[in-house]
This record gives C-alpha cells, structure tokens and sequence, in this order.
C-alpha cells in the first residue's frame, strides 16, 4: 500500500502544475486553441525574438503588412506591333500602305506668327510644337520604350495609327498639354519658306470614353497646294493604357475623318489591352511584304 505524500510535497507539486498552466496559457492563440507551442514561422519569429515589444500575456503583436503593388504590363516590340490596327478593324474602303513611318503633310510646315498672340506670346511656341509634332508624328515626343507604326489611305484622305510606350509622368503631362491647345490655340497664322501664310484652326474634338486617360483634337490649315486653295482636315485622338498610348490621326483633303479615327480608337484600344494582358489580338495583322 503506497504512501501518501506529505502536505509540504503536495504544495511543491501544487505550485510546479500552475507554473506549467501559466506557461501554456501565455503560448495560447488567445482564440479558444488548444493551448500548444507555436505551430507556424511567423509565430516561432515573434516568440523568439527578445528585442520585440510584447503584450501583457507575453505576445509579439502583430504587424500590418505593406500594400501589394501589381506590376505595370510592359509595352514589347512586338506587342506594339501587334496593337496595330489591320484592315478588318475599319470600316470603308481603307487600304494599308508600307510607308506611313514617311508621310510629312507640307501644309503643316510653317512659322507661326507671334503676333496672332497678343496677350500671351509664349502659346505661339506651343502652336508651333504642334504643327511640329503633327507633321514630324511625334505628337507625344519621344516614346521611351518600343514603338510601332502604320497607315491606311482611302481617296486623298489617310489614317495613321501608333502605339508606343512612353514614361507615365511625361505622357500625363503631353495629354494635359492637348487638352489647353484649343483655348492656347484656337486661330494663328504659319508662314511657309516662302513666304505663303497659313490659316490654322484648333478645337477639342471628342473621344470614346476607353482607357485610362484620352485627349482629342480637330486641326484644319487652309492654304493652297499645286497652286489651288486647299484646306487639311485632321482629327487626332490619345488613349493612354497603363504607361502605353496608341495614337490615330485621320483625314485630309477630302474633309476630316472623325468617325474613321473613332473606330480606329476603340479597336485600337482593345488590341492594346489585350496585347497588355498577354493575350494575342483577332484579327491578326496582315504581315506587310
């Protein structure tokens, strides 16, 4: 028959079985668990480091976690190639032509006259970057990753197409800039090498309400060509996608081309978009020979 302990061995007994409580208790998830060592890295991390600040049970609290940022799509050379709109994107009697990268309209070439601007001289310089970047088609300047160009002629009045990628802050600052072109602008005068003059007129012009951010303008020049009067009708729409950008400007001698450049955008847009989410745009381009 076993003998039972003596009372000062059931207090020391006593006292090491609610030591062992309290520590089970401090390693709880404080959520009804069972009470067991920490089970996961991040715990055993927060348990084992003595230079973390601890609750009152002995807890590393824990730490908000920074926000995910998704990665911008990046603009590839062949990506931009394959944006491109096609023959079957438009409607009419478009046809595609190889050399859109060389077409330069010579009623664009000309110097704007200062003194159109009275009250605000210095919108003569962005009346000028106009015209220039109109007939040099680098609207948008330089694009500062891949590029890719193509064109479509139907009678005497021409739509041209561009995707590229540029540097976000600098393609913000380009579409705000368009947008102040019709007050900045409105009416000016270009004088050409020799010496013809020029009317230039500049309004806003809509754009479909796709991508992230767009910018349209209606542009007419009235001179003459071949010695005749002439007027150049063109309309020119931006749609921004992410850091990327397609351009279409459309019209010319035979009168603008709005719902032409319309069209041009909206499936434009939607082949940039595709091209950005990885897939592959349908219709396929026709390979040029």
């Amino acid at each position: 028959m076993s003998r039972r302990p003596s009372r000062p061995a059931r207090l020391v007994a006593s006292a090491l079985a609610a030591g062992a409580l309290l520590t089970t208790a401090a390693c709880s998830d404080g959520a009804g668990g069972s009470g067991a060592a920490p089970d996961t890295a991040a715990e055993q991390a927060r348990s084992a480091s003595p230079a973390a600040e601890r609750d009152e049970a002995g807890r590393v609290p824990e730490q908000p976690t920074g926000t995910v940022r998704t990665p911008t799509p990046t603009l590839t050379e062949s990506g931009a190639k394959a944006a491109l709109l096609t023959e079957a994107d438009l409607e009419g009697d478009w046809n595609q032509v190889q050399d859109a990268d060389k077409w330069r309209d010579q009623l664009l070439v000309g110097e704007v006259d200062v003194s159109d601007f009275l009250t605000a001289k210095t919108d003569a310089s962005d009346c000028q970057e106009l015209l220039d970047g109109l007939y040099g088609e680098k609207l948008l300047g330089e694009p500062s990753g891949p590029s890719a160009v193509t064109g479509f002629e139907q009678g005497d009045s021409r739509l041209l197409d561009q995707v590229a990628g540029y540097d976000r802050g600098g393609l913000d600052d380009r579409l705000e800039w368009m947008d102040s072109l019709p007050q900045k602008c409105d009416q000016f005068t270009a004088t050409d090498s020799a010496g013809e003059k020029r009317t230039a007129q500049v309004t806003e012009a809509s754009v479909p309400d796709v991508g992230d951010a767009r910018a349209g303008l209606r542009v007419t020049v009235q001179g003459s060509t071949g010695g005749n009067p002439a007027t150049l009708s063109l309309d020119v729409a931006v749609v921004r996608v992410g850091t990327s950008a397609l351009t279409v400007t459309g019209g010319g001698l035979d009168g603008d081309q709005a719902d032409a450049v319309e069209q041009g955008v909206r499936q434009g847009t939607d082949r940039l978009k595709t091209v950005l989410d990885g897939g592959t745009p349908s219709p396929q381009p026709t390979p040029m020979t």
